[in-house]
């Protein structure tokens, strides 16, 4: 049975911080002078050429890279009030460049650029504050400096804002507020902003549900390389939501988002060239992609893959690959797999017959309401094959698959009845109604 995984991804549950906005260094310096030329103003105490020869400096531009000369030249120029220059040393401290790692010091000239409205420094003061490095976290503080930034178009911190409003980190969650940031940030071309714009859309949290903006914001992620994004626009052409149904495109969608490791991808793409959708049938290229979902602990590819080895499509038959791979599958619980590894037991299939192995197979099977596993089972305990011969738990068994129509199993019912006796009947049958899906099979 091939089963196509066919599920939007949700939000991620914990903040995508994004990481510190870089200082913004002069590659194209504005004066045109020479670094001899600046010097000289650099050291008569004008704040502008100190910063710019720093630039200098940072980028190895007309004279020898220093990252000490560089800070040497900011911290003078943030010692005039530059707030440029006390963003750029802030940067430095934060990253240990041409000067000790220091935290604290780092803040401290954020805080002073920050209140000079430079954008990038009040967000990577807010990130300080949001992740808890240099100071105690501190949402509050976060989310004003995010804001601050965010009012002067700073994509990233429009994003970690739209974040704190979605999971209620120093604010009350609202979903409205959210998609607001986030649809500032997307409109700058923010791709993880597109998607969670997108999946707002997609599942109608803080707008109504739009499965054709949810489309264009998808797009939008999925072109940026976002592999979620080019998942769930794949998934899009393929159930036609917002657009119209086209398998080439999902196809297509599922390849890009499949090359970068995304498992669902994998598993659909393999899908799609097991069954001829969107593409050619190609049983070796539905092996491979159904191995490497598979080897990321896909259970139904886990499954799909034993399936191709149990069968030999698009690989010699290999009985052996098939249990592996089946019991991949049915240790995370799909029922299919559960069953058919069972089967192999049973009959020995690439394997030595193993009652006992047969038994817990089906009866995990079983408690998943799989009908065949519950008449195998019963069986089982019918004839004694693998545990003592217990007419009360094939009756219940046969009982169970019975009521889902399996063919034989009223039959084979009604012979274990007249095996019991009226109070070993009353009881398997008051059994049979009280059990419920997932639910441990009664001990009879």
């Amino acid at each position: 049975m091939n089963i196509k995984h066919l599920t939007s991804v949700a939000l991620l549950s914990c903040a995508l911080i994004t990481p510190l906005h870089a200082a913004q260094h002069a590659k194209n310096p504005t004066s045109g002078a020479t670094a001899e030329q600046l010097t000289p103003k650099a050291e008569s105490g004008n704040a502008g050429a100190q910063r710019e020869l720093a630039d200098r400096y940072y980028d190895g531009e007309g004279v020898t890279q220093s990252y000490a000369s560089a800070a040497k030249w900011y911290a003078k120029a943030a010692e005039q009030g530059d707030a440029v220059a006390q963003f750029a040393l802030g940067y430095m401290y934060d990253e240990g460049e041409g000067v000790s790692l220091d935290d604290s010091r780092a803040i401290a000239l954020y805080t002073q650029a920050a209140e000079q409205n430079h954008a990038g420094a009040q967000f990577n003061l807010a990130l300080m504050y949001d992740v808890g490095e240099g100071v105690p976290v501190d949402d509050l503080k976060a989310i004003e400096w995010y804001w601050r930034a965010a009012e002067q178009g700073h994509a990233d911190a429009q994003f970690n804002l739209a974040l704190m409003y979605d999971e209620g980190e120093g604010v009350p969650v609202n979903d409205q507020k959210a998609v607001e940031w986030y649809r500032k940030a997307a409109e700058q071309g923010h791709a993880d902003a597109q998607f969670n714009l997108a999946l707002m859309y997609d599942v109608g949290e803080g707008v109504a549900v739009n499965d054709r903006e949810a489309v264009r914001w998808y797009t939008a992620a999925a072109e940026q390389g976002d592999a979620t994004a080019q998942y769930n626009l794949a998934l899009m052409y393929d159930e036609g939501e917002g657009v119209p149904v086209n398998d080439q495109l999902a196809a297509q969608w599922y390849r890009r988002s499949a090359e970068q490791g995304d498992k669902d991808a994998q598993y659909n793409l393999a899908l799609m060239y097991d069954e001829g959708e969107g593409v050619e049938v190609d049983d070796a290229e539905a092996l491979n992609w159904y191995t490497f979902a598979a080897n990321q602990g896909h259970a139904s590819a886990q499954y799909n893959l034993a399936i191709m080895y149990d069968e030999g499509e698009g690989t010699k038959e290999d009985n052996k690959a098939a249990i592996k791979w089946y019991t991949a599958a049915a240790e995370q619980d799909n029922k299919d797999a559960q069953y058919n590894l069972a089967v192999m037991f049973d009959e020995g299939e690439g394997t030595p017959e193993d009652n006992q192995a047969a038994i817990k197979w089906y009866g995990a099977a079983a408690q998943q309401g799989e009908p065949s596993a519950m008449f195998n089972l019963g069986v089982m305990h019918m004839n004694g094959e693998g545990t003592r011969k217990n007419p009360r738990m094939a009756y219940l068994l046969f009982s169970l698959c019975a009521a889902q129509g399996l063919p034989d199993a009223r039959e084979a019912r009604d012979v274990m009845a007249e095996r019991l006796s009226e109070a070993e009947l009353s009881d398997a049958q008051r059994a049979a109604v009280e059990w419920q899906l997932d639910s441990p099979l009664p001990a009879l």
